[in-house]
C-alpha cells in the first residue's frame, strides 16, 4: 500500500513540475543557508519534515588552509558557510547541535584519473542553491553540477558531467562521527550495500550504533571496486605515515571489504558531455534488509529526480503551510518560514517502512511500532518551546512522540534525556522528558499510556541512589532541598550543582500538575513543595542564585558573571548566575518576593538586559523577556525586548541563528515569538502574550483555524479574544483555541 501510494504520488508530482506558481509558496520563503556559520550548525542540505534521510554538503574536512576556523580542534556540523572545500554529501545528519556525530557516508562525483584521498579530490566549488527538499553546487575542479534530494528514508543524487572519464565515491572512512569502523559489500555492478559505525556523540564512551545503507547508480560502470587506507607500519619509509597515508585499490576482493577506512569507486569511461548519472540510496538504522525495502518503498527505479524533489517540496509546502501569515517585511517572512523549516527537522523518524526501529539501549534488538518512532529527543533544550510547537500545530506528530518516549522507557527503564538513536547520551541535565509530556497532556493530548507515563516520572523523581539514571545527585536534593557543591562532581569548576537543582525543580513542578490531573494528591502536593526548594540558593547578597557547601553556607567568594560565554563556573553549566537566577518559570511571584517585591524583580530583570548580562544563545534565559508581564503594567517590556531581540539576533543572513539552534529550539523561540505568544513555563498550558510581527496569522489547529491579527504599530494597547476584550497577558491554551481569533491593536505610546 505504501509503494503504490509512493508511485502515485510521484506521477502526480512528475505531471505538474516546472508549472509556474501563481503566488509564492512557504517554501519559497526559506533560506537554508541561515544558521550555517556563527556556531548556528544548521546547513543546507536536501530533508524531508522529521525525516531520517538528510543529504548535506560536507565541506569541514581538507587541509589548514581550506578550513575558515583555524583553531577547531573538531566540528559539530558537516557543513560551514565559509569554507571552501567540498569533499562530498554525508547521508543522515543533525541539525543545530554543539557535538560532532553522524554526517557520515559520504558520496562524491570526480573526473579524470581516479584518487581516493579527500585531500586530492576534495574541490573548490559554486553557484551553491538550496531551497527545502533539494541543494546544488558547482564543482570547480570537475566541471561537474552536483544536486541532490531526498524522501523520508531515501536521498537521490543527480551528477552531470562534462564528458569523459567520471568516478562516483562512498568513502565510508570519514565524517563526523568519533567512530570509524565499517563494511561494504558489492551486490551487483551498479549496487552495494553495507553498514557504518556511528556514536559517542559529545564523546560519551560506548554509545556507539549502526546505519546501514543500500546504494545503486544509474549506470553501469565501466570498472567499479574497493579501497582501503593502509596505515603506517615499523619499518616502513616516511611517506607512509598516517598523514600521507596510501590508499589500496582493489578490483577483486570477494564480495566485500571491512575496515575503519574504507570505501567503493564506480568508474564511468565515455561519458558525453552533459551526461547524468544519479545515485539512489536508502539507509536503516535496523539492518540493510530494511535499508532496501526503505529504497524500494519510497523510490520506483525509474522515477524522475525532479518529480522526487517536487515531492519533497510538497511535504515542506503541507508541513509549513499550517501556518499562513500575512503583511510584515519580506525579510521577517524569510526568517519566519526558515525558522518553522528548523523547528520541523528534530526529532526525526528512525522507524522503516515496515515499522521496525531499534529497540532503546538494547544493542542489536528490534521493535516494530504501529506508527511512527521518533529519534533525536534533544530534551533539554526542546523541552522549553519545539514539543509546545508541535502540540499547538502539528499534534499528530507530538503524539507519536509520546509514544515513542514512553516506549523507551519500556524497553529500557527511564524516559529519554538526550536520546540518539536508541541510546541514551546523558548529554546536559535535569529530568526533561517530563516536562514536555505533561504540557502536552496538559493541552488535551492523551491518545498515549499516561498510566506508563506517570510511572516513568515517579520513578525518576523518587528513586535513591546512583542507580537513578536521570537524577544521579537526587539523594541530597530530596534530604536537603538542594544540591551540594562536590556531590556530582569533585572538582569544582566542572561542578554544575544549581543547574541540575533548577533542572529537578521546574519537572517536579510540571510533576505536580500531572499527579493532580491524575487525582494523586498526595504526589501532588510532595512534588510542589519540592519544586520550591529554589529558595534555599538565592543570596541576598548578591541578588542572585548561588551555589551551597553541603552545610548550606554560600560559596564565597562568588562572581556572579562566572560562566559568562560558556566559560566553566562552579554550580551552573553553560552559563553565569545571571543566566539561571530568573530560570524559576513555575514560580516567578515568589522568586519576586524573594528579591524584595515586584519593583526590585522588575528593575533586576530589566538590568540584565540593559547590561548585556542576556544570553541569547543558551536556553536557561530564553524566556526571560516574557517574565515582565507577569506583572500589570510592565508588559510593554515584554514587547520592547523581544521585538529588540528578534530584530538583533534573528536575520536572513548566514549568522542569522544566535548560535546553536540546538535542534530547532532558538528556531521554535522565534516562531512563537513572532506570532505574539510563547509558552513560558514547560508543563504549564499557557502562552504569555507579546506584540506580534504579522497583519495576520492562520494557525490549523485541531480545533480548526486559528486566527491572530494585528492593527497599529508600537506597543499593545488592546487585545480582543473571539468578540470579548482580552486583559491578561498570560492565556489558557484551551482558551486560545476555544476563542478562535486573536487580536491586537497597537500603539506607538512609548
Amino acid at each position: 500500500m505504501r509503494l503504490r501510494r509512493t508511485l502515485l504520488t510521484l506521477a502526480l508530482a512528475a505531471a505538474v513540475f516546472g508549472a509556474a506558481a501563481s503566488a509564492q509558496t512557504p517554501a519559497d520563503r526559506v533560506d537554508p543557508f541561515i544558521g550555517t556559520t556563527n556556531f548556528g550548525t544548521a546547513n543546507p542540505g536536501a530533508v524531508t519534515p522529521h525525516g531520517m534521510m538528510s543529504v548535506v554538503p560536507f565541506n569541514v574536512m581538507g587541509s589548514e588552509e581550506n578550513v575558515y576556523d583555524k583553531d577547531a580542534r573538531w566540528w559539530s556540523t558537516p557543513y560551514e558557510y565559509h569554507n571552501k572545500f567540498f569533499t562530498g554529501f554525508a547521508h543522515g545528519a543533525l541539525s543545530g547541535v554543539g557535538c560532532p556525530e553522524l554526517g557520515a557516508l559520504l558520496t562524491m562525483a570526480t573526473t579524470g584519473p581516479l584518487t581516493v584521498d579527500y585531500r586530492e579530490y576534495g574541490t573548490s566549488y559554486r553557484d551553491e542553491k538550496a531551497s527545502p527538499g533539494y541543494y546544488s553546487v558547482f564543482l570547480d575542479k570537475y566541471g561537474v553540477l552536483a544536486e541532490v534530494t531526498a524522501t523520508a528514508r531515501t536521498s537521490v543524487e543527480r551528477y552531470t558531467f562534462p564528458g569523459g572519464e567520471g568516478h562516483i565515491l562512498l568513502n565510508l572512512g570519514e565524517g563526523l562521527t568519533n567512530e570509524s569502523g565499517a563494511m561494504v559489500r558489492r551486490v551487483s555492478a551498479t549496487e552495494i550495500e553495507g553498514t557504518k559505525l556511528l556514536g559517542t556523540f559529545c564523546y560519551n564512551a560506548q554509545k556507539v550504533f549502526p546505519v546501514y545503507f543500500v546504494l545503486r547508480v544509474s549506470k553501469t560502470p565501466s570498472a567499479g571496486g574497493y579501497w582501503k587506507k593502509q596505515r603506517k607500519m615499523t619499518g616502513v619509509e616516511a611517506e607512509w605515515t598516517p598523514d600521507n597515508g596510501r590508499y589500496k585499490l582493489y578490483t577483486e576482493y570477494g564480495r566485500e571489504l571491512s575496515g575503519d577506512d574504507v570505501g567503493y569507486w564506480f568508474s564511468f569511461d565515455g561519458l558525453a558531455a552533459g551526461e547524468q548519472v544519479e545515485v539512489r540510496m536508502g539507509i536503516s538504522y535496523v539492518s540493510t534488509e530494511n535499508a532496501r525495502k526503505n529504497l524500494d518503498a519510497e523510490q520506483a527505479a525509474d522515477a524522475p529526480f525532479d518529480a522526487i524533489r517536487e515531492q519533497a517540496r510538497k511535504g515542506w509546502n503541507e508541513a509549513l503551510g499550517r501556518i499562513r501569515v500575512e503583511g510584515g517585511a519580506e525579510q521577517q517572512q524569510r526568517v519566519f518560514y526558515t525558522a518553522l523549516y528548523h523547528a520541523l527537522l528534530h526529532p526525526n523518524l528512525v522507524s522503516d517502512v515496515n515499522g521496525e526501529y531499534p529497540l532503546m539501549e538494547r544493542s542489536g534488538e528490534t521493535g516494530v511500532t504501529d506508527g511512527e518512532r521518533y529519534t533525536v529527543f534533544s530534551l533539554w533544550d526542546t523541552c522549553r518551546n519545539l514539543h509546545q510547537l508541535l502540540t499547538l500545530v502539528y499534534p499528530d506528530r507530538q503524539r507519536e512522540m509520546l509514544r515513542s518516549m514512553t516506549g523507551m522507557y519500556e524497553e529500557w527503564g527511564w524516559l529519554p534525556k538526550w536520546e540518539l538513536y536508541g541510546r541514551e547520551t546523558f548529554t546536559m541535565e535535569g529530568d526533561p522528558a517530563i516536562p514536555v509530556i505533561v504540557d502536552s497532556w496538559m493541552k488535551g493530548l492523551r491518545d498515549f499510556d499516561v498510566a506508563k507515563a506517570y510511572e516513568a516520572m515517579r520513578k525518576s523523581a523518587t528513586t535513591p541512589g546512583a542507580q537513578n539514571r536521570m537524577r544521579p545527585d537526587i539523594d541530597p536534593y530530596i534530604e536537603k532541598g538542594y544540591i551540594p557543591l562536590g556531590f556530582y562532581a569533585k572538582d569544582l569548576a566542572g561542578d554544575t550543582s544549581v543547574s541540575h537543582a533548577l533542572e529537578y525543580y521546574m519537572a517536579d513542578a510540571a510533576l505536580s500538575l500531572l499527579a493532580d490531573s491524575l487525582g494523586q494528591g498526595d504526589d501532588a502536593r510532595l512534588f510542589r513543595a519540592r519544586s520550591l526548594g529554589y529558595k534555599r540558593y538565592y543570596s541576598p547578597e548578591s541578588g542572585t542564585l548561588r551555589p551551597l557547601h553541603p552545610d548550606g553556607t554560600f560559596l564565597s567568594p562568588f562572581d556572579p558573571k562566572a560562566g559568562e560565554n560558556f566559560t566553566a563556573a562552579p554550580g551552573f553549566h553553560e552559563g553565569s548566575a545571571w543566566n539561571y537566577t530568573f530560570y524559576v518559570p513555575h514560580d516567578v511571584e515568589g522568586l519576586a518576593k524573594l528579591m524584595g517585591g515586584r519593583r526590585k524583580f522588575i528593575d533586576k530583570l530589566q538590568m540584565v538586559f540593559d547590561e548585556g548580562l542576556y544570553d541569547p544563545a543558551n536556553e536557561p534565559d530564553i524566556a526571560y523577556a516574557y517574565l515582565f508581564s507577569r506583572f500589570r503594567g510592565e508588559e510593554w517590556r515584554t514587547q520592547r525586548e523581544t521585538r529588540r531581540l528578534l530584530e538583533r539576533y534573528f536575520t536572513t543572513a548566514p549568522d542569522g541563528i544566535p548560535g546553536n539552534d540546538d535542534t530547532g529550539t532558538m528556531s521554535a523561540w522565534a516562531v512563537f515569538t513572532m506570532l505574539g505568544l510563547y509558552p513560558d513555563c514547560p508543563g504549564e498550558p499557557y502562552y504569555t502574550l507579546t506584540s506580534p510581527t504579522f497583519d495576520r496569522v492562520e494557525i490549523d489547529t485541531e480545533r480548526g483555524t486559528l486566527v491572530i491579527e494585528k492593527s497599529g504599530e508600537g506597543y499593545i494597547d488592546r487585545m480582543m479574544l473571539g468578540d470579548k476584550p482580552l486583559k491578561n497577558y498570560r492565556i489558557l491554551h484551551d482558551e486560545l483555541l476555544k476563542g478562535g481569533k486573536l487580536t491586537f491593536e497597537l500603539k506607538n505610546k512609548r
